[in-house]
């Protein structure tokens, strides 16, 4: 029968033509899909660029946003704590109780001296206070001051105020008549007296036995400030780099986008407005999508990057931009470097396959039949022993198609179907192991169908006794003719092997927790000290994005650290008064014993080892090898980085606990010193940007409630 099929499928001239033909056609087309492949990875690398610049923009726009939030927020503070004073309440109660015409009462109330001290004390402490426009001359010419804080009753009046605080009349007077009534207020940014930016908040002032709605407010706590001095250094971040980098604050003024903030190109604060219509405006687009990131034009019609955010407290957004000429113009000659590398790469792959093809078709044409009939030999055998290998192996195996169909089962898979494999071939899976598993493997089939990838899954059925868990193998298979691609399954029992493991994890959890409580009952001065250290050792390695095992690995030995202390006297750790150096070198070396101790236990990363170059230095002149740089695990150098930080954070009877900001400023200066810079930054960042201040503030909290 081979024969007969070599002799009827032996190509003649018109099939080598008809196959000349189709090469050409697929040597075009491969061409062609080159191109298209080229031109989609520079579209790709592109994208990854940008998404980079979004991620860079993003985080400065976020530190510039909260410093601006903060300052606002503290202007409010300031004023808050005024109109919360209960000697300030009580003088504006007594004052509204005088009615509209206080005569000699409001004089007597003013000239005590008392509001003017208080309000020019504050005024100078939040940065209210300012200077005096106007000639200093002996003349009939009126001073107006440009800053300061006044109490200003419910008629309009200035009951107190402090030195160089501006009339209230013009812009402030309509400022206050329509600020709400129970409500703190904003006067936004304006030229001031001086022709400077300033800014008024106002701060609502209750009698002394009302509520805090409109109707018992009795005055204002009024403060005008000069700007330009505290808020716009906050824009600049420390440490950029880049050229033509800024952060604008910008503001809707009408049909207009106002720049509340001096620029790179020389204009000074409200000096520049643009119309909001203007194309591709890239302040106008911050203003209408907050939080978004896009391509477009600066104030000078330069084309740049920018992302914007929402100030909360005032009616601005944040504009950080830079220019795309500096942002991406290495990258992009870089991409058309590439693009020229590829098309002739192209160009030379299609040029050798010709000349290869062209010298290689006689020879193959010669060799053709011979190999086809050696083929047809070999498949007969193929199979035979493709049955032979797949049926002794223990676990089940078997091809479905892309309708869910078996082509092929093993003696395994047939076994847990009860039907014989003739029987099996092209039944559905759902009519033979029924719809709940032929769902689930359907699922898989149709994701390495249209992937052409490879994918490994675990199932788990039942419980407890009954527990069964199979690892299945989901293999692509290559179309075979008419019979079409497939899906070949292999599922193994692992269910003695998962148990056991799970087994081992509990055991060693279990063990972990009882030497912790044993060494925390006989040290109670550090008690809960090595689990801060694991807290904060594991917050290190998951914000540097280390794999499972780096995270369980520091967070375990930060556990475990202070085990070595089992061979250390209690007294000598109970003990209130200083220890001597003997005494103090033992505590230290305990640290080397706990790895002593752990040595012969199994974890599933190097805990042990962790612990031995924990007091390893990144320069170099630790103990007790002198491991430097990347020689230390990660795990020691995040371990070392965490216990230093709760140690100088958490109080001992010796001495008080530091702030965590001089906690992290400490590990910051000792970077490529004591510790590993990466790892200190990853600390400053949880603590600034990701809200670790507030939760570990609980350090220092629960020793002093001990």
């Amino acid at each position: 029968m081979a024969e007969t099929l070599l002799s009827r499928d032996r190509p003649g001239r018109p099939a080598v033509a008809a196959k000349i033909a189709v090469a050409v056609v697929l040597l075009v087309a491969a061409v062609a899909v080159g191109i298209l492949l080229v031109i989609r990875f520079i579209d790709g690398e592109r994208e990854r660029e940008l998404q980079v610049w979004q991620t860079r923009l993003g985080i400065i726009a976020d530190s510039r946003t909260e410093a601006v939030d903060g300052w606002l927020g503290r202007q409010f503070a300031a004023l808050g704590q005024l109109a919360d004073n209960a000697a300030l309440q009580l003088y504006m109660t007594e004052l509204a109780a005088l009615g509209a015409a206080p005569g000699r009462a409001t004089e007597d109330i003013a000239r005590s001296g008392y509001l003017r001290n208080l309000l020019t004390v504050v005024a100078d402490r939040a940065g209210f206070a300012g200077p005096t426009v106007g000639p200093a001359v002996d003349a009939n010419v009126r001073r107006i001051g440009v800053a300061g804080i006044a109490l200003v009753d419910v008629a309009g009046r200035i009951v107190a105020a402090s030195e160089a605080m501006p009339p209230l009349e013009g812009r402030l007077a309509r400022f206050l008549a329509e600020a709400p009534g129970g409500e703190r207020a904003l006067l936004d940014i304006h030229r001031g007296a001086a022709g400077t930016p300033t800014m008024a908040f106002a701060a609502p002032v209750f009698s002394v036995q009302g509520s805090r709605a409109a109707a018992d407010r009795i005055g204002w706590v009024l403060g005008v400030k000069e700007v330009a001095r505290e808020l716009y250094p906050l824009l600049k971040p420390p440490g950029t780099i880049w050229r033509s980098a800024e952060a604008l604050l910008v503001r809707r003024e009408g049909a207009a986008v106002a720049y509340l903030s001096p620029t790179l190109g020389g204009d000074a604060p409200l000096a520049r407005t643009l119309a909001a219509d203007t194309p591709g405006l890239a302040a106008a687009g911050a203003l209408a999508r907050p939080g978004g990131f896009a391509i477009g034009r600066d104030y000078q019609g330069n084309e740049v990057l920018y992302t914007a955010r929402r100030i909360a407290l005032a009616p601005w957004a944040l504009l950080y931009k830079i220019d795309r000429k500096e942002a991406l113009g290495p990258s992009d000659a870089r991409f058309r470097r590439l693009v020229a590398i590829f098309l002739l790469v192209i160009a030379l792959v299609a040029a050798a396959l010709v000349a290869a093809w062209w010298h290689g078709t006689s020879r193959r044409a010669a060799a053709a039949a011979a190999d086809y009939e050696a083929m047809a030999r070999r498949f007969e055998g193929q199979s035979r022993f493709l049955r032979l290998v797949t049926d002794s192996q223990p676990n089940a195996m078997f091809i479905v198609d892309g309708e869910n169909r078996y082509r092929f089962a093993n003696r395994a898979a047939t076994a847990r179907t009860g039907i014989a494999a003739d029987d099996m071939i092209g039944k559905t899976m759902a009519s033979v192991i029924g719809p709940a598993e032929a769902d689930r493997t359907r699922r898989f089939t149709r994701e390495v169908m249209e992937t052409g990838e490879a994918i490994s899954h675990v199932h788990r059925s039942g419980a407890d006794g009954d527990l069964r868990v199979i690892q299945a193998k989901h293999i692509p298979v290559r179309d075979e003719g008419e019979l079409g691609p497939g899906v070949m399954v292999v599922e193994e029992d692992i269910t003695a092997a998962v148990s056991e493991r799970e087994r081992r994890e509990r055991t060693l959890e279990q063990l972990v927790e009882t030497l912790v409580a044993i060494t925390d009952r006989r040290d109670p001065f550090a008690a809960n000290h090595s689990a801060r250290v694991a807290t904060v050792a594991r917050a290190i390695a998951e914000e540097m994005g280390l794999d499972d095992e780096v995270v369980r690995t520091a967070e375990t030995a930060g556990r475990l650290m202070n085990i070595g202390k089992v061979l250390v006297p209690s007294a000598m750790l109970t003990r209130a008064g200083a220890l001597d150096e003997a005494e103090i070198r033992q505590v230290r070396d305990s640290i080397q014993q706990s790895a002593d101790l752990l040595e012969a236990i199994e974890f599933e990363g190097p805990v042990a080892e962790t612990l031995r170059q924990i007091q390893e230095r990144w320069d170099g002149t630790g103990t007790p090898r002198g491991l430097a740089g990347e020689e230390i695990l990660v795990s020691a150098q995040i371990v070392a980085a965490a216990n230093a930080f709760v140690a100088v954070v958490s109080p001992r009877s010796w001495r008080e606990g530091i702030g965590i900001d001089e906690a992290v400023a400490r590990l910051m200066e000792q970077a490529d010193a004591a510790f590993a810079r990466r790892v200190a930054s990853a600390l400053m960042n949880l603590v600034d940007n990701r809200g670790a201040r507030a939760a570990w503030q609980s350090f220092a909290a629960a020793e002093d409630d001990r």
